[in-house]
């Protein structure tokens, strides 16, 4: 099959681009120095792609998550970090997979000894204002769940706010900070892991036993504006439907393509079209000016670059691998839903 026969808009991954980031992380971070986050593509296939690079534990944010990446085999060591106040699905797999859970309350911790699970993490909030207990509450969060019969594995963190930071000697100051406060819980509870990390902060974070990195994988504009050594592999096809009519003194020439909001995650702002700017987006659509005037035309195919890679994937159905204008292969967005 040719790119060009896809129906659109469609979910494209550069196949060479892919193998250099799964490769670049696994250099620098191997085997279980990374716990690979698979909700940045919510595919199985993708995720046995980093379980050949060496990485067998696995990050997930839904409780379907977990689900199919242990009906995929994929299930050595499964992290869901995040809370749950009904773990009853998750202790249902518990014979036939390593779960652990993060917990940061005395409710999370009740639900998941309820729910049948044997492991937790305690969530600390490391200056990211979502989940995760003070760091000086900590050590009886990990203290409570042991008297309800569960293993405390150690803590995780997330140091989310600092992704994005584009100054890197800012981001590397400002990642030892948050970890100096996970480092300080990890002594009070006890345990061997220390969890945190991502794509953004992977290189600066020298405290975390494991990172939790995922978008490395396919990248985005928003993680390929810091200067990251990983490249852009995901794109969405798109078709030109509509094109102005000829520049007047008001206004430049625009186009239109079939890829809009619900294809694209916006929430880190505008797509981005190669060689062209972008206007806006509306529910069906991306408009946008080319730099070089009537250089695009109805009927031409684009490949729109979203500025989020996690929430854009969500949005679809499967995963074209292509190599040029070839589809290698297809791969189904498994994870989807909850």
């Amino acid at each position: 099959m040719k790119v060009t026969d896809l129906q659109t808009p469609a979910l494209l991954v550069d196949a060479a681009a892919l193998e250099h980031n799964l490769a670049t992380m696994a250099a620098a971070l191997p085997g279980p120095r990374l716990r690979p986050h698979v909700k940045a593509h919510k595919t199985t296939e993708l995720a046995r792609r980093q379980a050949a690079y060496g990485h067998r534990a696995f990050t997930c944010a839904t409780i379907r998550e977990v689900e199919g990446m242990v009906a995929a085999g994929l299930s050595d060591d499964l992290l869901l970090a995040n809370e749950v106040l009904d773990a009853r699905r998750l202790g249902a797999l518990a014979d036939r997979a390593r779960i652990t859970v993060a917990v940061d309350s005395p409710e999370t911790v009740e639900a998941a000894a309820a729910g049948g699970l044997r492991e937790v993490l305690v969530d600390v909030d490391v200056g990211l204002p979502r989940c995760g207990c003070a760091p000086g509450d900590a050590g009886r969060i990990a203290d409570l769940a042991r008297s309800k019969g569960l293993e405390v594995r150690g803590v995780m963190g997330y140091e989310g706010h600092l992704m994005l930071v584009a100054d890197a000697g800012q981001r590397r100051t400002m990642t030892a900070d948050c970890m100096a406060l996970l480092s300080r819980a990890a002594a009070d509870v006890g345990g061997e892991v220390v969890s945190a990390g991502g794509t953004g902060t992977y290189a600066d974070n020298t405290v975390a036993t494991e990172i939790q990195a995922g978008s490395y994988a396919l990248m985005d504009t928003a993680y390929g504006a810091v200067g990251l050594p990983f490249r852009p592999a995901l794109s969405v096809l798109g078709t030109v439907i509509s094109a102005s009519p000829p520049s007047s003194a008001v206004q430049p020439p625009w186009v239109v393509a079939d890829v809009g909001l619900k294809s694209l995650g916006m929430d880190h702002g505008n797509p981005t079209v190669p060689g062209a700017t972008v206007w806006f987006c509306s529910d069906e659509h991306v408009t946008f000016a080319p730099d070089e005037p009537r250089s695009v035309k109805v009927g031409d195919r684009v490949r729109v670059l979203p500025a989020h890679v996690d929430p854009t994937v969500a949005l679809h159905a499967a995963l074209h691998l292509v190599d040029g204008d070839t589809v290698v292969e297809t791969w189904p967005v498994d994870l989807r839903g909850w």
